[in-house]
């Protein structure tokens, strides 16, 4: 059987700094939460997360069953990656992605009654950063209709792993006799030009400050 507490393929990749970990964790906004359900079923849905500290946090509609029975107490990986770049190699079995990438493993819980706002606003401002201080804070039918929960990060229960660099050359991939061109392909992600719904005069309400800033925030 595997094991789920070190990488056994290329482990030379992997890294066990915390700030390896956290620069990941932060630069993204989704990932992919898995579990099994209560009844032996697989479950896995992507979803926004914000880092808080050493934990995770996530939520979703109080009328979700699956997350219900994850926030009770089912063991839950939360994955997340990021690609860089696509490795164009001299051949197919040598072309790859640069890419960093985390699993976190544990057992979710509900945010308590005190946690739960702020831990949605922390979600909101994960995703628009400032966004919460421009809108009006949720009310208590809102914070009733939405499950926080909470991921602690835990030492040995988290694996982070990255690839980088370029290809293998023709010698090594046995390409000699078939020439080929071999690099990298840069992948960016960027965010585009705001655009107001239908119901929303531009003359008079203008594009926020925390949008505005969506466009000079680089992101990967």
């Amino acid at each position: 059987m595997a094991s789920l507490d070190r990488l056994t393929r290329h482990p030379e990749r992997g890294s066990d700094d915390r700030d390896d970990l956290f620069a990941l964790l932060d630069a993204q906004w989704f990932g992919t939460l898995s579990t099994v359900t209560a009844d032996g079923q697989p479950w896995a849905v992507p979803m926004l997360y914000a880092r808080d500290g050493e934990r995770i946090l996530i939520h979703g509609s109080t009328g979700a069953g699956a997350l219900r029975a994850v926030a009770e107490g089912a063991p839950a990986v939360f994955s997340v990656m990021s690609v860089q770049a696509l490795v164009v190699g001299h051949t197919t079995f040598e072309s790859s992605v640069n890419y960093r990438s985390a699993t976190i493993r544990g057992h979710l819980r509900r945010a308590t009654e005190q946690e739960q706002a702020q831990a949605l606003d922390t979600l909101s401002d994960a995703v628009i950063p400032g966004r919460t201080a421009e809108v009006r804070p949720m009310n208590r039918k809102e914070l009733a209709a939405t499950s926080a929960c909470v991921l602690d990060i835990v030492d040995g229960d988290w694996l982070y792993k990255t690839r980088t660099g370029w290809p293998s050359d023709a010698t090594a991939s046995n390409s000699g006799e078939h020439p080929s061109w071999a690099g990298i392909v840069p992948v960016q992600t960027t965010y585009g030009q705001p655009e107001p719904a239908p119901w929303v005069r531009a003359s008079q309400v203008p594009v926020p400050a925390s949008v505005r800033r969506l466009g000079q925030t680089p992101t990967t």
